[in-house]
């Protein structure tokens, strides 16, 4: 099973689970503040929940990869939506500033 690390926890998942899926059944959220309320529940259109994501995870499918194209993010980010991310193998996550979670510090 792989495991997803996650603000200090780590989480066991089924393999090809939806990575926003898997934190909010871990009691997590992949969203800031309000947010966590003010989101369109998984389905790549507020762009909320976008996190960096390190490991095995689903290569981005053209609704994501157009929500991450529009601001406030920015398609060179590396960001991917927890909601469209699916979990292949042990991932570390990471939720950034901002209400979208865009603001990306490198």
């Amino acid at each position: 099973m792989p495991t997803v690390s996650y603000r200090g926890r780590e989480m066991e998942c089924e393999e090809g689970s939806v990575l926003r899926n898997v934190l909010l059944a871990a009691d997590e959220t992949p969203h800031n503040g309000s947010a966590r309320y003010l989101n369109c529940r998984g389905n790549a259109v507020c762009g909320t929940c976008a996190v960096e994501v390190e490991g095995d995870v689903s290569d981005p499918k053209s609704s994501e990869r157009n929500r991450l194209s529009k601001p406030p993010h920015d398609p060179e980010s590396g960001l991917r939506l927890a909601c469209q991310t699916r979990v292949l193998g042990d991932v570390t996550v990471r939720k950034h500033g901002g209400f979208w979670g865009q603001k990306v510090e490198r």
